[in-house]
């Protein structure tokens, strides 16, 4: 494959923390200003997620690539 390096296929994982918000997550993995991007991630994680609003620590989620 095209670019493969090692690991380069494993999907991105998050473990959630204390006082984390999907929008946080998401500018932390896709970079300052993309907090809007914070569905995409909800959407990777559906469904374990029911609601952006309620993640709890220790919920391993997907980090979708952008």
């Amino acid at each position: 494959a095209k670019g493969a390096g090692p690991g380069a296929r494993e999907p991105k994982v998050y473990t959630v923390k204390k006082g984390d918000r999907l929008w946080k997550i998401s500018e932390r993995a896709y970079g300052k200003g993309k907090g809007g991007e914070y569905n995409r991630i909800f959407e990777a994680n559906k469904p374990m997620l029911k609601h952006p609003d309620k993640i709890y620590p220790g919920q391993v989620l997907r980090i979708p690539p952008l």
